[in-house]
């Protein structure tokens, strides 16, 4: 299975995920949140996830634009961060379809997913809120471990932070942030990342899958929209200029900025 998390309204990357996924054989393909926000025309989306067959949960995206609220419920504290919060959530929320919206509000916000004999429970954030940030330097082993036991499953998949990591916990189970295909993981690089999950006589095999797309044309499409050049210099640079707050220490030391 094919699994991924902030579309961020990049229709370009996912059309390419969708491509990609197939390519290799995948037998599913899941979306675990946030699909508008950030990039351009958030409408293109529903239809790509309609041909893809992809199923999806609700991330704080989703579940604001169809509940109406006025912010995106990121998570954010810092004043910066909510002001480009503010501009994006703008942005989509008058793009989006009174229809496009209703769907997104009957999405469910979790699935379990059963591969091979393991059942994996699908996750915006966290089990625990859906704007939470599990990042891998903040994350130990033992809290890992405990969400697992109370949500008796035997790994688990979330996204939010956009930042891709893997973990095999000592009991065996597994914690996979996916990545985002929305914007770059703040490396340098301008592709994006999607995880691929599959179960093998050894195991749960996961692979980090780095996508290229069409980043060029995608900051074309940002700067005819008057999008913040912000957000267009991350797509060209694979550097995040945004959001940069809320990384923790080990992940705000990898960063350019």
């Amino acid at each position: 299975v094919a699994v991924f998390g902030g579309a961020y309204s990049n229709h370009l990357a996912l059309a390419a995920l969708a491509e990609d996924a197939h390519r290799r054989g995948v037998d599913a393909i899941y979306c675990l949140g946030d699909l508008g926000g950030f990039g351009p025309h958030p409408e293109k989306i529903w239809p790509l996830l309609e041909q893809a067959g992809a199923r999806s949960i609700q991330g704080n995206y989703e579940e604001s634009l169809a509940s109406g609220r006025e912010d995106c419920n990121c998570g954010y504290t810092d004043p910066r961060d909510n002001h480009f919060a503010r501009l994006s959530y703008a942005y989509t929320a008058q793009r989006c379809s009174a229809d496009f919206k209703r769907w997104m509000g009957e999405l469910p916000r979790r699935r379990r997913l059963q591969v091979g004999e393991r059942e994996l429970l699908l996750v915006h954030g966290s089990p625990r809120r859906i704007n939470e940030f599990l990042f891998g330097s903040t994350s130990p082993d033992a809290f890992l471990e405990v969400l697992l036991d109370q949500e008796r499953c035997d790994g688990l998949l979330c996204t939010h932070t956009g930042l891709q990591w893997h973990r095999h916990l000592p009991s065996g189970r597994d914690v996979i942030n996916v990545g985002v295909i929305g914007r770059p993981a703040n490396d340098g690089q301008p592709n994006v990342w999607y995880s691929i999950l599959e179960e093998r006589p050894a195991g749960l095999a996961v692979e980090l899958v780095p996508l290229p797309y069409d980043h060029m044309g995608l900051a074309d499409e940002m700067r005819r929209e008057g999008l913040p050049e912000e957000f267009v210099e991350t797509i060209l640079t694979g550097w995040w200029t945004t959001c940069l707050e809320i990384l923790p220490a080990r992940e705000r030391q990898a960063s350019r900025f």
